[in-house]
């Protein structure tokens, strides 16, 4: 077993929608970022990767890549899931939280969950999703933009 934390940051911007965990969010702001900008499945691609001592997300989907402009983060998930299947690594569990003072996601954190569990091919069950403010400190609490932590579980096949 091997454990992998991951950790991403963007900042909240006009003009764009809020894509967490493959969820469209009404907001009237969105994430800054080459892809869509999904910053949970970003902290997660990270601590999956991470985990098997194969990167970062960086490394493998580029921001100067524009093959990977506009993309939706749950594509490039498949792809580490992937990835990770290739290196003899199957995904135990996933534990994340996200970071934002606005909007409340509680209501979107089932969906998020399924969109991941099935972007992995995982029992739903196998995949958590928290969300938290800051009380209004930081730039997460001042709305300037969202973060996300996860840590995850690989087993070797």
């Amino acid at each position: 077993m091997r454990i992998g934390h991951g950790y991403d940051v963007h900042r909240l911007t006009e003009g764009r929608k809020l894509i967490l965990g493959g969820v469209e969010i009404p907001y009237e702001k969105g994430l800054d970022g080459h892809s869509d900008a999904d910053v949970l499945i970003h902290a997660v691609m990270d601590a999956l990767l991470g985990a098997a001592a194969l990167g970062d997300i960086g490394q493998h989907f580029p921001d100067h890549d524009d093959s990977y402009l506009g993309i939706s983060s749950m594509l490039l998930l498949q792809k580490v899931g992937e990835i990770l299947s290739e290196h003899g690594y199957s995904v135990g569990n996933i534990d994340a939280t996200v970071i934002a003072q606005r909007p409340k996601l509680a209501p979107y954190i089932v969906q998020m969950r399924q969109n991941m569990a099935g972007a992995l091919g995982i029992p739903v069950e196998d995949v958590s999703v928290k969300a938290t403010t800051e009380e209004h400190l930081g730039f997460t609490g001042s709305g300037e933009g969202i973060a996300a932590h996860a840590v995850c579980l690989i087993i070797k096949k």
